[in-house]
């Protein structure tokens, strides 16, 4: 009998009791489950064998509800009480009503049961499997799903001028290079009147690398940079042998040849590794290489700004040219330019920024958003890259800001200088 009202009392808990039939109301016209005179008798159909009522709070009689259909348990039937009120129907034809009355002791409060059933026997199609059909049918109606908490908010970026996830900005992305590589120097040359090669060279001017220098040149895909570098290398060893030479001005034809067999590569200890996640990009640079003969000192590795798949304190120079306002994350790339380079190091970077002066600014507006879509739509097939391309450089940071951002990345004697009234500045920055 326990057993029993336990299971009534979840019941209760669990609001099923609402669709169990109510006690008939006590007033005019009802019948009362304790008789007047105010003795207690047990009904026989209760008698347990080995137990006793005596001393024992039950009071239970027979009661003169109507018999009810007996229908089987569905898990569309409504259990709350409503609708068709299967429920109570299932419980069975009527007979004995018990009134069970019983005291749980909780800590620091009673808690108090009287519930009123039609069968003491309806309640045990409920263990076991009519038990889980009954709470199967208590779930929330279709569609719905319960919120958790280990769900991540979506990160919005942008692209442009569009406002889009953060994952979906890193597809788009790719998809404009993949596009635009195979006419990307074209477009270059024809967007900016090859100025682009002047702001590339001052670049190594100011890098001014010298013999065994390790530079990192991130999205670098078509080897712009790279390919100056080594010149500027080679350039540098051969002014150096050349001033050797002249201060062995009475050596031998002879001696001069064997020095020059015993001389070290031009590159000497240098070399470059271009590093860029987009492999149309890189397919490019590595054609342009074999071109201009470049087969020494140079790399091609695949790998994000954000993630650089390199050890720590590897390089002593990091650039990056037109690059990293396509980053998602401009401070992870800028924590990751200080994580590979070596103590000492440099990082310089090539971009896009705001023009100083209002006069030049109001026409390079002008020509960036009426004629380079045009120019990429005639010459590269392509309207939205180079939309997006004069988008982007609107959203990037303005000189001072970015001069911030490079700052809180642990640079240190960071300095930048505008090229062309503004409209692309270098940033310096060293790894003390």
């Amino acid at each position: 009998m326990r057993r029993v009202i336990k299971r009534v009392a979840f019941l209760r808990c669990c609001g099923i009791h609402k669709a169990l039939s109510p006690l008939p109301p006590r007033g005019k016209g009802s019948t009362s489950l304790i008789p007047a005179d105010g003795r207690r008798e047990l009904h026989p159909d209760v008698l347990t064998p080995g137990r006793t009522t005596r001393g024992r709070d039950h009071t239970l009689r027979a009661s003169s509800l109507s018999p009810a259909p007996r229908l089987p348990v569905s898990p569309d039937d409504d259990f709350r009480g409503g609708g068709s009120g299967a429920f109570r129907d299932w419980l069975g034809p009527p007979l004995t009503l018990r009134a069970c009355t019983f005291r749980w002791l909780l800590p620091g409060f009673a808690l108090r049961v009287v519930m009123a059933v039609r069968r003491s026997r309806a309640l045990w199609p409920l263990s076991g499997r009519g038990w889980s059909r009954a709470l199967l049918s208590l779930r929330p109606p279709w569609g719905w799903t319960r919120p958790t908490s280990n769900e991540k908010p979506r990160q919005e970026t942008h692209f442009g001028f569009e406002t889009v996830s953060e994952e979906e900005k890193g597809d788009k992305v790719y998809q404009v290079f993949e596009n635009v590589a195979k006419k990307y120097d074209l477009m270059n040359d024809s967007m900016s009147l090859g100025i682009h090669r002047i702001w590339k060279d001052l670049l190594l001017q100011k890098m001014h690398p010298f013999s065994g220098t390790k530079l990192l040149d991130v999205a670098g895909g078509t080897g712009d940079i790279a390919f100056r570098f080594l010149n500027y290398i080679k350039a540098q060893n051969q002014r150096q042998q050349q001033r050797e030479l002249k201060f062995h001005q009475n050596l031998s034809w002879e001696e001069i040849a064997k020095w020059y067999q015993k001389s070290p590569s031009p590159l000497g200890e240098s070399h470059v590794v271009v590093c860029d996640i987009n492999k149309e990009m890189l397919k490019v640079g590595k054609q342009k290489a074999q071109t201009l003969g470049h087969r020494e000192g140079l790399a091609w590795v695949v790998g994000d700004a954000e993630e650089l798949p390199f050890d720590d304190a590897k390089f002593d120079v990091y650039t990056i040219a037109f690059g990293i306002r396509n980053v998602t994350h401009i401070d992870q790339a800028l924590q990751e330019a200080h994580r590979v380079l070596r103590p000492g190091g440099r990082f310089l970077c090539l971009e896009f920024s705001q023009v100083n002066n209002p006069i030049i600014s109001r026409f390079y507006d002008l020509y960036s958003f009426q004629v380079i879509p045009v120019m990429g739509e005639v010459i590269a097939g392509d309207w939205k890259s180079y939309q997006y391309l004069v988008e982007s450089i609107r959203r990037f940071p303005a000189q001072e800001e970015f001069k911030e951002m490079i700052e809180g990345a642990g640079f240190q004697k960071v300095t930048y200088e505008n090229l062309t009234s503004g409209i692309v500045a270098i940033h310096s920055g060293f790894k003390l």
